[in-house]
């Protein structure tokens, strides 16, 4: 499968609106899920643009940037002081456990992510806001089939 050039993929567009003082936007297009707590999905950033401020409550996951550049900052929660902050190239790879609180922005040309993730209890990530409350989930549920 081509994932960089492939019109069968069906991405799901996030953008943010006057709640959110940081550009986001970002689409998501699942490549595979199953019952078994796995799911394989892509990540692309337009340019100069954010996902939401977020956790990643699954077990474990595992990301690989296919295209661009994907800036990294991971931050403390009780603080929010940026903790380490890294620019992620083409074929960086990275693996982490559940749990880091992270801000993720593509690049002056976006960034495409490969990512695979494994969830014990189904639960994915946790979309926060500034003071890292929880704004919304997402669940293996959400893309089961």
């Amino acid at each position: 499968m081509d994932l960089i050039n492939n019109d069968k993929l069906q991405w799901k567009r996030f953008v943010g609106d006057d709640k959110f003082d940081y550009p986001i936007d970002y689409s998501t297009a699942v490549l595979d899920v199953n019952e078994n707590g796995h799911i394989n999905l892509l990540t692309k950033w337009e340019p100069n643009s954010y996902c939401h401020f977020h956790r990643h409550t699954a077990t474990s996951s595992t990301s690989t940037v296919l295209q661009g550049e994907l800036y990294v900052e991971d931050i403390d929660i009780e603080s929010g002081i940026v903790m380490s902050s890294k620019t992620r190239n083409v074929g960086d790879y990275s693996s982490k456990e559940g749990g880091d609180v992270h801000m993720e922005k593509g690049g002056p040309e976006g960034a495409i992510v490969l990512f695979s993730l494994y969830t014990k209890d189904g639960s994915l990530a946790e979309s926060l806001d500034k003071q890292g409350n929880v704004i919304s989930e997402s669940h293996i549920n959400q893309f089961l089939k």
